[in-house]
């Protein structure tokens, strides 16, 4: 049996940490605790957890005594803690939080060496970790969704084949059999020839088979794929059996503006959805500027601008050559369309913060800038999806302004890991920027 003793940013990060250690020992140092009971009121993640924690320890103290260890269901123990002893004279600075549970570290790792027992200290606190392992503690960070982002899936597979597969490919449509065997439902591939790489064809798998991609009538509210990637995405954009949906890539490469425009094609124009709700998370780059005057709206605008800038794009489209428009009278075909949306209600924007507790049945839902989410609020976006509900999220797990999360461990990496082996998910990882120019080239250099 091994202890782990936990710092509090470990709870504020995790609720479930408690449980995260299997059959081993958890320290809870006594100044956690009170730390904790700081941030009971917040009402973002931190508070939650912080409230979870609380309640957890208070069903754990029902049933034994929290000083002497309580047995956990998967064979290990949560104890709570306090120190008997202070730190070496060199490394007081002042009676803190942090040095009072740096000492109830020390002094398990002190009975720990008599029993034989290996002491780890857990923090998400980079300076706490380097102080702890001075001292001689064994430190690591806890992080149980971390995921490598050099690693993420990216959706597209490239498979070499037998040239007459690949004329095969086009002449019935799609490829059975051991091509498909090994890829994952709704992944991409690029068919090349043995004989010739240039000789290339897309699919899709589905249904243990690759499928050609399906052929575009016209353009999807008036634009059309500029790359394969493009049109990879398109594909499942478009595609009511696919109801989740993720889209990954760096500024410039379109993953915002053809979503927009995959939902305003299937739910303004081809009525398989009954409204288009697209949000992001309130989170400002850099310094924020402080509180908004006017009502809910009016402090929304800045928020939602970018979205807005997409949505009057498209709006402003002339689509009357596009075979798939249908001029509505009530809308027209410039800037004036996006106010028909949104008085129609087939067009709604809003912000996250009130989506706990909604059902959201046969809507067309876009999370913009998902990469600034946590996965527990991830979770609670997808569960709130009802009946005949598509949900895509977007983002770039490098540009991330929410403080308490990574490129690595942020609430849309963990999706594309945990659902890119389910048939309901698909995911594109977008490369190329179709920006501008100097837009790719910033976002490759800088």
């Amino acid at each position: 049996m091994k202890s782990f003793v936990l710092d509090t940013n470990v709870l504020l990060h995790d609720a479930g940490s408690l449980f995260a250690f299997g059959d081993n020992e958890v320290v809870l140092p006594i100044y956690v605790i009170e730390e904790v009971d700081h941030f009971k009121k917040d009402m973002g993640a931190r508070g939650r957890n912080a409230r979870e924690v609380v309640r957890v320890l208070d069903r754990l103290g029902a049933k034994g005594d929290l000083s002497q260890g309580v047995k956990t269901e998967s064979g290990g123990s949560i104890r709570i803690r306090f120190s008997k002893r202070g730190l070496p004279q060199e490394f007081i600075t002042d009676n803190s939080p942090d040095n009072n549970i740096l000492s109830t570290g020390l002094m398990v790792l002190e009975e720990n060496k008599m029993l034989g027992r290996e002491t780890y200290f857990v923090t998400k606190d980079v300076n706490l970790r380097v102080r702890a392992h001075v001292m001689g503690l064994a430190v690591m960070d806890y992080d149980t969704e971390r995921q490598d982002i050099s690693e993420l899936y990216s959706g597209v597979a490239d498979v070499t084949v037998p040239a007459e597969q690949i004329a095969r490919f086009y002449q019935d449509g799609y490829l059975d059999g051991e091509v498909a065997k090994g890829l994952n439902p709704n992944e991409f591939v690029v068919l090349h020839s043995d004989e010739n790489s240039a000789n290339t064809a897309l699919g899709r798998v589905y249904n243990g088979r690759i499928d050609a991609l399906k052929k575009l009538k016209g353009s999807v509210w008036g634009i059309r794929p500029r790359n394969k990637e493009q049109s990879f995405a398109l594909e499942l954009l478009m595609d009511e059996r696919v109801p989740l949906v993720s889209l990954v890539g760096k500024a410039g490469t379109g993953k915002t503006l053809i979503a927009v425009a995959a939902g305003l094609q299937m739910v303004a124009e081809e009525r398989r959805y009954s409204r288009l709700l697209i949000s992001r998370p309130v989170i400002p780059m850099g310094r924020d500027i402080g509180y908004l005057p006017g009502d809910m709206g009016e402090k929304l605008g800045p928020w939602m601008q970018p979205i807005y800038d997409n949505v009057e794009f498209l709006a402003s489209i002339d689509r009357s050559g596009d075979e798939n428009y249908k001029n509505d009278t009530k809308g027209g075909k410039k800037v004036s369309y996006i106010d028909y949306l949104f008085d129609e209600g087939i067009l709604e924007i809003e912000p996250l913060t009130y989506i706990r507790g909604r059902s959201i049945p046969k809507q067309y839902m876009i999370i913009d800038e998902a990469q600034n989410l946590t996965p527990h609020e991830v979770k609670t976006i997808i569960t709130r999806a009802g009946e005949n509900t598509k949900i895509v999220l977007t983002g770039d797990p490098y540009q991330i302004d929410n403080p308490y999360i990574d490129s690595s461990n942020n609430g849309l990496v963990h999706l594309v890991k945990r659902f890119e082996k389910e048939s309901v998910a698909g995911h594109v990882t977008l490369t190329k920027g179709e920006r501008s120019g100097l837009a790719e080239l910033a976002a490759t250099l800088l």
